[in-house]
């Protein structure tokens, strides 16, 4: 081979030899000019991502930037059934007749309910129960709650009887919604009379609101994780597929209002919301969530600021945790769940009992047809409107944006940390005498989440206690206990890092700051793949805390700053932004005593039927934040 053939492989080889081809981080260099780059602008980068992350949120509510809502399950894909209930009058007779006797028993007429249920062909049983609150429920007045829930079965004529369909009213107190049992007790009637049903069709008449039908959903599901005491059930369906709550407390109402938000923030298969839409419009009955109208003014500021206030509303009711409804419990069991609650405030607009119970009937038959649960369309949204949504894809950007920012900060204190020593003029290393004591990290952490386990645990423990000594009641000993261990916490963990190792060093508050970072990105992270619209909350407020806070900014602004964007400070600005959206203003005064009510349901909640936001708050937001108070007064 001649070597004129041979040169141009080496020269190639040598050229691949010189220049081996390096990704951007696998090359030493490029990564240390992008790290460089990102410390170097590290603070104008973080500003930039939280305003993006605000603006992306905001622009949520914009018609062009959402989707329209369409049916995924293609045997609820159309709604042309027939509907043809009649007995709307009849029904509202029902429910006066109800109200009758439940006025005369001073409670629910369990035996009136069960005749009335057998004299409609049902399967009717019943179930007590009865719980002891951990503190008195001063909002409904109640400490020892003991019901029965009646409960009838309409066994389905054309299939083996696995699944099932339920269809609950509560009993509420004085003459709220009488209408909606009577309403139930009809439909019951008339469904009795069809042949066309797959699935049984349960109608449960549930006591004391939420406690009954957590009762009854435990012992249908032979589970018991709230200690509740329940009777167990004598008569079962199938496996539960769908259901709906129905709430009416006037013979005429103008708009039905459609309530989503479940326990711990779930909510429904957005088709089971789409399909209450559609035979809305079909029926011509006026549908509203979050209690708004639904415009069409999209590209107007008016239009666009109802939709961001339909969106918000939903925002905070998810982030609250609690159930809005009794339908918030069936969630838990993985059973697709709404509320349907009549509103009778948009006085030119009429709609009869017939038409709702139409209405429901359309619903009913279409959930009859479903040969699998309800999976095809999404879980995870938010809801401008009726006719539009926003899916998960769209609206996590804006929370990755605000995490982004932890992220960032935890890089700029990792390579602060790891930098090479200085070195003075004889090239020796200057090493800091005293290095990060595992102590002096530890203490803090320790001492941090102590006190959070003492707000989740002392509060009601110490209720008694509290009682005897000063002039109280059990709910507000409660509620004052945790308020005073919350306050009790600001002053004791900002010196624990001197308890057992002396001074700080100037390396230690910065190994803390980026361990509580990672922490709170850690807990940020998880919380709004549970719960989006409580993660965001709380990204919004503790997001600038953690990447911000030094020892060397100003101590009294600084500390003021905390306490605004703390937990709590978050909760009390909630409530009157809140009402701000609900049109519904509060003085100080309202919202204060409101606040306290919050913090007692707020833990209620959580003993009653395990909602996650308390002990969520208390074991993990809290110390969490203690680190970076304790950050700021780190000498």
């Amino acid at each position: 081979m001649r070597p004129a053939e041979v040169r141009p492989v080496e020269s190639s080889f040598r050229i691949q030899e010189q220049r081996p081809a390096m990704g951007l981080l696998s090359d030493p260099t490029r990564r240390r000019a992008l790290i460089s780059l990102l410390t170097r602008l590290n603070a104008p980068i973080c500003v930039v991502c939280y305003l993006a992350g605000v603006a992306w949120f905001m622009g949520l509510a914009f018609e062009p930037f959402t989707l329209r809502t369409y049916m995924s399950e293609n045997a609820m894909g159309s709604t042309m059934v027939e509907e043809r209930f009649p007995a709307g009058e009849r029904a509202l007779a029902t429910g006066r007749e109800f109200s009758a006797h439940k006025k005369r028993v001073g409670g629910m007429p369990v035996d009136w309910l069960v005749k009335t249920m057998e004299a409609r062909g049902l399967e009717v049983f019943t179930q007590s129960f009865s719980r002891t609150l951990p503190f008195p429920d001063e909002d409904k007045e109640r400490y020892m709650v003991k019901g029965t829930n009646v409960y009838g079965i309409l066994r389905a004529p054309r299939a083996p009887r696995t699944e099932a369909l339920v269809l609950s009213a509560p009993c509420s107190p004085g003459d709220n919604n009488n209408q909606a049992v009577g309403l139930l007790l009809g439909l019951a009637s008339y469904f009795r009379n069809q042949i066309f049903w797959a699935k049984d069709v349960i109608f449960l008449v549930n006591e004391h609101d939420l406690i009954g039908m957590q009762a009854w959903l435990e012992g249908y599901h032979h589970t018991n994780t709230t200690g509740m005491d329940w009777s167990p059930l004598q008569g079962r369906g199938g496996s539960i597929q769908a259901a709906l709550t129905l709430e009416l407390s006037s013979d005429v109402v103008t708009s039905l209002d459609l309530v989503l938000e479940g326990l711990n923030g779930q909510l429904p298969n957005l088709d089971l919301a789409n399909l209450f839409y559609a035979f809305c419009q079909k029926i011509g009955v006026l549908c509203t969530i979050q209690g708004k109208l639904q415009r069409n003014d999209w590209d107007s500021v008016s239009g666009y600021s109802h939709a961001v206030q339909t969106m918000m509303l939903m925002v905070m009711k998810q982030a609250s945790g609690r159930p809005w409804g009794d339908h918030g419990l069936f969630l838990r069991y993985h059973i697709e769940a709404a509320t349907v609650r009549g509103v009778n405030s948009f006085r030119q607009y009429k709609t009869d009992c017939t038409t709702i119970g139409r209405l429901l009937e359309g619903m009913y038959r279409k959930l009859n047809n479903l040969l699998e649960r309800l999976h095809q369309s999404y879980f995870f949204y938010l809801m401008p409107s009726l006719s539009h949504f926003v899916s998960i894809g769209y609206y996590m950007p804006a929370f990755g944006m605000l995490a982004a920012i932890l992220l960032l900060r935890a890089l700029d204190l990792w390579v602060q940390l790891s930098a090479a020593p200085q070195r003075d003029e004889d090239g020796v290393a200057y090493v800091e005498q005293a290095g990060p004591g595992v102590l002096s990290i530890l203490t803090p952490l320790v001492i941090s989440h102590l006190t959070g386990a003492a707000l989740y645990t002392l509060p009601v423990r110490f209720q008694d206690i509290a009682v005897e000594h000063f002039p109280v009641s059990e709910t507000e000993a409660v509620v004052l206990t945790a308020i005073a261990i919350y306050t009790a916490g600001l002053a004791l963990p900002h010196n624990t890092h001197r308890l057992l190792s002396g001074e700080g060093t100037e390396q230690g508050w910065k190994v803390l700051k980026l361990l509580a970072v990672l922490y709170l990105a850690v807990l940020l992270g998880c919380t709004a793949l549970i719960n989006f619209s409580l993660g965001f909350i709380l990204a919004l407020t503790l997001v600038p805390v953690a990447a911000f806070v030094t020892p060397h900014v100003p101590k009294l602004l600084s500390a003021v700053v905390l306490v605004l964007l703390s937990p709590a400070s978050t909760l009390l600005l909630s409530v009157f932004f809140f009402h701000e959206l609900q049109e519904t203003p509060l003085s100080f005064q309202e919202g204060w005593m409101l606040y306290l009510s919050v913090i007692s349901q707020g833990i209620l909640d959580h003993c009653l039927y395990g909602s996650l936001v308390f002990p969520l708050t208390a074991l993990l937001l809290f110390p969490c934040w203690l680190l970076f108070w304790n950050i700021l007064f780190w000498k």
